[in-house]
């Protein structure tokens, strides 16, 4: 994973999140401050070497997701994991507008032991907060095989600004 930064002295953390779209996802944290760089893939199925077509078909057991690699003395998880709760809805299994599978169920693939801590200590929080008409249903996982997305789909909407004039995020 190539990163927007030096890191001589940066401690890097990582954390892959999937919650609809993973060009969607990508594209509301990619340019925040402390984000080091982002990669779309698949993650949290049987298949090796799982391609945009299969996982797809929602039989891969994949999810679309987003790997983000990102200095923790500048954002922390919790700030992370507040913006993504703000680009999906955390309430719905699988969304049924545009986005429909379980390929594009919620989830946060934890890479540490004190990342699951700090995840469901954070959903825990926001089902007590009142903000949301619903539980939450996004699973806090151990993070597994991570599959990059073919080219075409990395950093998709900075590739497709011609079509996209006005920020979606």
């Amino acid at each position: 994973m190539e990163t927007n930064a030096g890191t001589e002295e940066m401690e890097i953390c990582q954390i892959t999140l999937a919650g609809g779209c993973f060009r969607e996802i990508e594209a509301g944290l990619r340019k925040i401050p402390g984000i080091l760089a982002t990669v779309v893939g698949y993650t949290g199925g049987g298949e090796e070497n799982p391609d945009y077509i299969r996982v797809s078909t929602g039989e891969t057991g994949h999810v679309e997701a987003v790997r983000i690699a990102y200095d923790p003395t500048v954002i922390p998880l919790s700030d992370i994991l507040d913006r993504f709760f703000c680009l999906y809805d955390p309430t719905v299994k699988e969304p049924e507008t545009g986005s429909e599978g379980s390929q594009y169920r919620s989830a946060v693939f934890c890479h540490t032991e004190e990342d699951c801590r700090t995840t469901r200590a954070f959903i825990h929080a926001e089902e007590k907060s009142g903000n949301y008409c619903g539980p939450i249903v996004t699973e806090v996982r151990t993070a597994a095989t991570f599959w990059p997305a073919e080219d075409c789909h990395q950093q998709y909407y900075e590739k497709m600004a011609n079509r996209y004039r006005k920020p979606l995020f």
